[in-house]
């Protein structure tokens, strides 16, 4: 999906050129709203979308517009694709991730914020919490505790330099034209000029970040960072000199976190589960799920400009009785339609694999569905992985569906509350776990081409 001025320019052609060559796919072009392309993608019902715009197209209401669009291909209110908006710096920079064709196993993983270092392969985080606290897992290794000066700018920034991170988080404070490395304390900052990234340190020195290995990035805590105002934005100085291939951004202040932080246990805590697009989606299926499950109400709600509801809410008996308030009504509202993901939505990036807290899987043949979940770590399976954050663990159990389908009935497992959509599986997280009983449910359905 291309816009008629895009399309045009030369530069911009080259990559939805690219695009189309390397997935075999179609172009769609609009000339003045993505939504023109609403029936084709009706008609087509791709597996796949992906959103090419400048960096002056891809702005806050446009991100919002595709999350809208790419829930209205058929009636129930999930995503009905997979999708990326796929800009860059500049065309050179957009075509460089459109090129790239080899799949990402991340193995090494740098943060300034904590992550479940014993669900990667090898990593290190610094901590936003407490100045000068930072930890080390290295290979076939376990984590270990540091203390090492409270300005890490200069450490973090190597983790990118010299390290060579697969996959790099921040939270904490940000804007669109900085990282605050400290939330808790005074450290230093991530910053950008002319697409280039930088840090800079308390006493002002300036270490450039040229990082041109293929990289996913999650700034699952930070404002903004993935609001792109103009060409001096964050996200596109990661894509440009950090050589960000995909990255997922809060295009708005954040303050309730579902949208961002559950991608921290889709995707890290699950190790090798999901690819990254896959992990932002499942997150997006479970935000919207737990939105229609407690506030049906308002799921389909008129939101004003600031992504809150226009109409009064009303906290039914269920959301209370699962400690639920207005506030995370709003809050599920607020963040569904505001985070980004940018880059090529096809390509893959997967963490290496890892021992999970359960294993799931799905089979089929002649019609028949088996999805089975079975926990690996006794009575806590269920239970978050990692707690640092907002709005952690919960989230429901979540597989892709080979193709479409329709009209499924189940065979079994009723009383696990599942959920067929055309194109996943989803089981209700009941919490607490009995490792003696069998997590399966058994459906049939009807394939659809």
């Amino acid at each position: 999906m291309v816009s008629q001025k895009t399309r045009a320019d030369r530069g911009w052609r080259e990559v939805v050129d690219t695009l189309e060559k390397k997935h075999q796919g179609k172009v769609f072009v609009f000339e003045k709203s993505v939504e023109e392309v609403l029936p084709k993608l009706r008609e087509t019902f791709p597996r796949y979308a992906c959103f090419v715009a400048q960096p002056m197209e891809a702005t806050r209401e446009f991100v919002a517009r595709v999350h809208r669009l790419t829930r209205a291909f058929n009636d129930d209110p999930y995503p009905d694709c997979f999708w990326g908006i796929l800009t860059g710096y500049d065309a050179a920079n957009a075509l460089r991730i459109a090129n790239c064709r080899e799949p990402l196993t991340v193995r090494k993983v740098a943060s300034g914020t904590e992550v479940a270092l014993d669900s990667c392969e090898e990593g290190v985080w610094y901590c936003e919490l407490k100045a000068g606290k930072w930890v080390q897992k290295k290979q076939s290794g376990k984590p270990e505790q540091f203390q090492g000066p409270a300005d890490s700018t200069e450490a973090l920034a190597k983790t990118l330099t010299d390290y060579h991170a697969d996959l790099f988080v921040t939270s904490g404070h940000a804007t669109e034209r900085d990282w605050q490395i400290g939330y808790a304390y005074r450290n230093g900052s991530f910053r950008c000029e002319n697409g280039t990234l930088y840090g800079l340190n308390t006493e002002k020195q300036k270490f450039p970040i040229v990082s041109p290995n293929p990289k996913v990035y999650l700034p699952i805590g930070n404002c903004l960072m993935g609001h792109i105002d103009d060409t001096n934005a964050m996200a596109l100085a990661f894509m440009n000199s950090g050589g960000v291939n995909q990255m997922i951004g809060y295009t708005v202040t954040s303050w309730y976190g579902y949208a961002g932080w559950g991608c921290l246990d889709m995707f890290v805590e699950q190790p090798g589960r999901f690819t990254f697009t896959e992990a932002f989606f499942a997150n997006q299926v479970a935000l919207i799920n737990r939105l229609q499950n407690y506030f049906p109400d308002l799921a389909s709600a008129e939101l004003d400009a600031n992504f809150r509801p226009k109409a009064s809410i009303t906290v039914s008996a269920t959301a209370s009785e699962a400690g639920l308030k207005a506030q995370d009504a709003v809050g599920l509202l607020y963040d569904r339609d505001t985070v980004a993901l940018y880059g090529d939505p096809a390509w893959e990036a997967r963490m290496a694999d890892h021992p999970k807290a359960y294993e799931q899987t799905l089979t089929a043949a002649n019609g028949k569905y088996t999805f089975e979940i079975k926990p690996n770590r006794g009575a806590e399976s269920f239970k978050p992985v990692n707690t640092n954050g907002s709005q952690r663990g919960g989230r429901p159990f979540i597989a892709w569906l080979p193709h479409r389908v329709a009209e499924a009935k189940i065979v079994e497992g009723a009383d696990l509350m599942p959920l067929i959509a055309p194109n996943f599986v989803l089981v209700p997280n009941p919490g607490d776990c009995d490792p003696a009983k069998t997590y399966r449910v058994v459906f049939t359905a009807k394939w659809v081409k």
